[in-house]
């Protein structure tokens, strides 16, 4: 592949991953195959991706800050706090994880996030019933999902969504101010020690963090005008479609 068709591929990668990502998560599920096409290690296009998708991440929140509020009881900046320390954690997990080794973790990271998506409002519905959830499971909760977000990304917006609604019986459009936020928190976090370390593909970055902010603000803008019903099945579809495709490269 030519210099200027990876450079197109990165930045057109960027601006569905940025859309995906403010319209109810997966944008990894866009860019990271980009990355792979252009021949990118899976650990380091990780890294890249998330790098990548951070600044639309924020552009998304910006775009959602008049709709932000506590989600169960907790507060959005307890929330955020907790993702942060959960995001550096779960960065430094993937510099220390080899690369051969998470070419065969990520699929089943896949699978858990679309599982979660598509059975997480059922459960919440059944369980609601049954129990009472309050701020403390949520903000443990919350900290998983930091610590998978600094370690991995993909499909962390959906599994947020997933667990929202699980733990505070929240709905797919009301949940896209706080979980944004927290997506790019997440990304703020691992960022730091991507950088770091020096595991960042800049040449692929640079135009895929462009192509973000574009799809990060573009998803904004139709998000607010798209039923739950359809941002829940477009997630779906392509969840489903990227985690058939990684299990195929990683065991096919």
């Amino acid at each position: 592949m030519t210099d200027a068709a990876a450079i197109a591929l990165s930045a057109t990668a960027g601006v569905f991953g940025g859309a995906m990502n403010a319209l109810a998560g997966g944008g990894t599920f866009a860019t990271m195959p980009a990355l792979l096409a252009i021949g990118t290690p899976a650990n380091v296009a990780n890294a890249t991706s998330n790098l990548a998708l951070m600044p639309g991440a924020w552009a998304s929140a910006w775009s959602f800050r008049g709709e932000l509020r506590p989600v169960g009881a907790v507060s959005v900046r307890v929330l955020a706090g907790i993702t942060f320390i959960g995001g550096l954690a779960g960065s430094v997990l993937l510099v220390a994880t080899p690369g051969r080794a998470f070419d065969v973790i990520v699929p089943w990271l896949l699978l858990v996030a679309f599982l979660a998506i598509a059975v997480g409002p059922r459960l919440g519905r059944w369980l609601g019933e049954r129990v009472t959830i309050g701020p403390t499971a949520l903000m443990i909760a919350q900290a998983v999902l930091g610590t998978y977000g600094g370690y991995f990304g993909g499909g962390v917006g959906i599994m947020t969504t997933a667990t929202y609604g699980l733990l505070a019986g929240e709905t797919p459009r009301t949940m896209f101010a706080p979980r944004t936020l927290m997506l790019a928190t997440a990304n703020f976090a691992a960022a730091i020690v991507f950088v770091a370390v020096g595991m960042v593909r800049w040449d692929a970055c640079l135009p895929m963090l462009a192509g973000g902010l574009v799809g990060g603000w573009l998803g904004a803008v139709v998000g607010k005008r798209l039923p739950a019903a359809a941002v829940r099945w477009w997630t779906l579809l392509v969840t489903a479609g990227t985690t058939a495709v990684f299990f195929v490269r990683a065991y096919g």
